[in-house]
């Protein structure tokens, strides 16, 4: 038996000895795309910076992949951390669970080696089948389509069959409905027509619906598990509100993924569509998270890990901001005319993913060391006053929002000059470029990125030693 504080696997069910193999995967996917994210960014300032070794494309292109990926692992991570305490039944399937892990991370590993190495040549059959499908955000080639797909349908037999033979509940439902979309949105993005607004028209499946739909239901359901566990939440509090969140996915959710149809050659009644339902999918999680603070009043706000709590805060008001304030700003038609496709755009895609994703994944990091070193304390009066995890929690978050407000302002510049009065002409494009708002704004960006650059190294840090000299363990809270 390990010694309190000391990190040991055998604290750890199947399941979640399966979920820090995500975790530990997912933290390294992060930090590549922090660095590749950097890299492209030095040569949007610098355009001679690496080129002809490692160009700007490739660079993006793999922070784009990386972002994806490594919240995709530590989704699944997530989920494989709460499936056999929620079912209350071992995890059926595991050994074919932690094999397609393995599979799933040679894949990752031997895409982007592809990525690096291959960076220009000639666009064929085969090269759709073995190097890229050129397809931005979907960039992987179709046998690593083909492997994530039987990755996600072997991930749905885990679950489905382990509540099947286990505990029922509402978190395990709505989880097991979503991971089916899971599979079969992600289908949307293995065929091409050569109709260009149709192949859009599916595209656009996979990059919201895979993404923000399927995606929001999964930190619906993690969020509700977390909230229960760290602060003793009433189930049926937590689970109220996530059907309501799957209902208004339903309802404008699916809907709202008209505001990517507008300039793409698709009917005119998706202007108004898509302009009304696209900022209403983040309402319930801010509900159930308030509601949860309020219902733990009752318990004086205690809650037995303050980092992970902290994260789930800022899950809930960073997706509010990012996923919907942010959204609701250029989605609009009248206004996305001018910011579709500016810096605009990359000013709510950082604060929406981070927000609706990276919060929460990072919250369930620090409920995995808090477990893995034995329950230990991780709430008031911690060791080191918990500086690591504070200073990392602000810089991460200063570092975001600082790139978000520095992006925001070049789009601006770029939907006033480059749209409202060039009328988005070459002259008008490189007339914006070059303002200097525009050219201050990416600098800034730039100094952010390495804020956060900053604040991801304190984070791992944090992850490897908090609770290391803890000689207590959590009080855990019964629900109100």
């Amino acid at each position: 038996m390990a010694a309190l504080g000391e990190i040991a696997l055998s604290n750890l069910n199947g399941g979640q000895k399966l979920a820090i193999k995500y975790f530990s995967l997912a933290i390294v996917l992060f930090g590549a795309q922090i660095l590749f994210g950097l890299l492209a960014g030095i040569q949007y300032l610098v355009p001679g910076f690496l080129f002809g070794v490692l160009d700007f494309s490739i660079n993006r292109m793999v922070h784009v992949n990386a972002l994806v990926v490594w919240m995709l692992c530590a989704f699944l991570g997530s989920i494989y951390w709460l499936l056999e305490d929620e079912a209350q039944h071992p995890v059926v399937g595991l050994k074919l669970g932690n094999l397609v892990f393995w599979a799933f991370t040679s894949v990752v590993a031997l895409v982007v080696i592809v990525y690096l190495l291959v960076q220009t040549g000639r666009g064929e059959i085969s090269t759709i089948w073995l190097i890229t499908e050129g397809r931005e955000y979907i960039e992987a080639p179709r046998w690593a389509d083909i492997a994530i797909v039987v990755s996600v349908l072997v991930f749905f037999y885990n679950v489905a069959g382990t509540f099947s033979k286990g505990r029922f509940t509402g978190i395990g439902g709505v989880l097991v409905i979503d991971l089916i979309a899971l599979f079969g949105l992600y289908l949307a993005g293995m065929f091409y027509t050569t109709n260009i607004s149709l192949d859009q028209f599916w595209w656009w499946w996979v990059i919201h619906l895979w993404v923000e739909a399927t995606w929001e239901v999964l930190v619906g359901a993690v969020l509700a598990y977390a909230l229960i566990k760290t602060l003793g939440v009433r189930r049926e509090i937590v689970e109220t509100w996530l059907y309501i969140e799957v209902a208004l996915m339903f309802g404008s959710g699916i809907l709202g993924l008209g505001h990517h149809y507008f300039w793409i050659g698709t009917p005119e009644y998706w202007l108004s569509i898509g302009g009304f339902f696209s900022a209403l999918e983040p309402i319930p999680l801010v509900a159930m998270v308030v509601h949860a603070v309020y219902d733990s009043g009752t318990h004086k706000m205690e809650n037995n890990n303050h980092p992970a709590f902290a994260w789930m805060i800022a899950n809930a008001f960073g997706n509010f901001l990012g996923a919907g304030v942010w959204g609701f700003m250029h989605t609009l038609p009248q206004i996305n005319l001018f910011t579709h496709g500016t810096q605009w755009t990359a000013s709510h895609g950082h604060l929406a993913f981070f927000g609706a994703f990276a919060t929460i994944n990072i919250a369930f990091f620090y409920l995995a060391v808090q477990k893995l070193r034995g329950d230990v304390w991780m709430s008031a009066e911690l060791p080191d006053q918990g500086r690591k995890w504070k200073w990392s929690f602000s810089l991460l978050n200063i570092g975001i929002l600082g790139m978000t407000v520095a992006l925001l302002i070049a789009g601006y510049v770029q939907s006033q000059l480059e749209r409202a009065i060039g009328g988005s002409s070459w002259s008008a494009y490189f007339e914006a470029q070059s303002h200097p708002w525009f050219q201050q704004a990416i600098w800034w960006r730039q100094v952010f990125g390495f804020v956060l650059l900053i604040g991801f190294i304190v984070l791992v840090w944090d992850l490897l030693t908090a609770g290391k000299r803890e000689t207590r363990v959590i009080q855990l809270l019964k629900p109100a």
